[in-house]
């Protein structure tokens, strides 16, 4: 089949599209808006930064203006709409997925990843017979661990930790509420209170769901994309897309300017190509849009630097630079702090990039920075 052409604009818009950064309230209002927006994106990144709000929050308030902190609590901790796990990172995703993240669960049983050789099973069977036995917990309400040195930055004194991480990714925990990074941690099966739990998906509806999770958020995919950290998936991928390009559920696309790099759009998407994109957006660095760095690049001519773990002298674009676009194009950097004693958002940094211009792109940005601000010290 003859890829379908399109100009490097074009396909942005398309990926704006998809990410609901065109439309003003793409998921509507209150909370039901927040289980809506990460059913669409698929996943929303978790991340312990907080020098200015904490990235979850930041994604959603993108997308849904009145979003509220307590409405992401609400999701996970009443409604249990949503669930924690491991994507690319640490991500809420929607608990209609779970059957398709079992099959890792049992991997990482069978063969727990190096960082958790500390636990024994004894330690395994405790802190769930504790947890059976008394209720979801959080690491602070343990206090008979005998504290031990930290093997890491992250590391915590208590062994006991490392027990609470394995058993959720093995799937015998879940976190069943958070308060900023504190978890706490509830036997799976009686936070969701399942009847009866949700049958593992085969091989094949993983790499189905994988590629359409892409095709939804992203509009136009390619292995990079649909299999983002995970290379070891893009021989079986290539094979999904392939079938469905047989059966004319995908088109190939040539992107201007994307040498060789093969992208796929279902035809339905290629049929209605938006001419134009427009708002402001301060995007969080770990934002969908933001994180693929070689395809932000390709799609934008704008190569995002996370500098938090530079050295203060070579930054560019300051510690935790967040990029502003308005109306499609990337403009600026501005690197924000939260003054929360004085309940305001400091501009630590503020650099222009691409076509950005003080003249014509000043105001929109200040006025999206101050309702970010508004966003950060609601209480």
């Amino acid at each position: 089949m003859t890829p379908f052409p399109l100009t490097q604009l074009q396909a942005r818009y398309i990926w704006l599209r998809a990410q609901r950064l065109d439309t003003a309230e793409p998921f509507g209002e209150g909370a039901a808006a927040t289980p809506r927006a990460v059913e669409h994106l698929g996943y929303v990144q978790i991340d312990t930064i907080n020098v200015i709000e904490r990235c979850h929050h930041h994604i959603l308030w993108t997308r849904i203006p009145t979003y509220q902190r307590h409405h992401l609590h609400q999701a996970q901790t009443i409604d249990k709409s949503i669930f924690e796990y491991w994507t690319h990172a640490l991500s809420y995703v929607p608990t209609s997925d779970l059957k398709f993240f079992i099959a890792d669960m049992e991997r990482h049983r069978r063969s727990p990843a190096s960082w958790f050789n500390s636990v024994t099973p004894g330690d395994l069977r405790r802190i769930i017979t504790r947890i059976r036995d008394h209720g979801a917990l959080s690491i602070r309400d343990i206090d008979d661990d005998v504290l031990v040195d930290k093997d890491h930055a992250w590391a915590s004194r208590k062994p006991s930790k490392r027990a609470l991480q394995l058993a959720f990714y093995i799937g015998k925990l879940t976190v069943s509420e958070r308060a900023g990074m504190l978890k706490t941690y509830e036997l799976m099966d009686r936070h969701f209170q399942w009847s009866r739990p949700p049958k593992k998906a085969s091989e094949q509806q993983v790499e189905n769901y994988l590629l359409d999770r892409s095709l939804r958020a992203q509009g136009l995919v390619s292995l990079d994309s649909v299999c983002h950290l995970n290379p070891k998936r893009k021989p079986l991928i290539r094979q999904r897309i392939e079938t469905r390009v047989r059966q004319r559920r995908l088109v190939p696309v040539a992107i201007e300017g994307a040498g060789k790099l093969e992208y796929w759009a279902c035809p339905q998407t290629l049929a209605d190509i938006p001419d134009a994109s427009s708002g402001t957006h301060v995007l969080s660095p770990f934002d969908p849009l933001i994180i693929q760095r070689k395809r932000l690049q390709k799609f934008f001519d704008y190569q995002h630097l996370f500098e938090a773990y530079v050295p203060k002298e070579k930054r560019m674009f300051g510690y935790l630079g967040l990029p502003v676009m308005v109306d499609g194009e990337i403009v600026a950097v501005v690197d924000l702090k939260a003054d929360r004693l004085r309940r305001e958002l400091l501009l630590q940094q503020w650099t222009w990039v691409g076509k950005g211009s003080q003249s014509l792109h000043k105001r929109s940005i200040e006025e999206k920075l101050h309702q970010f601000e508004q966003f950060q010290f609601a209480s």
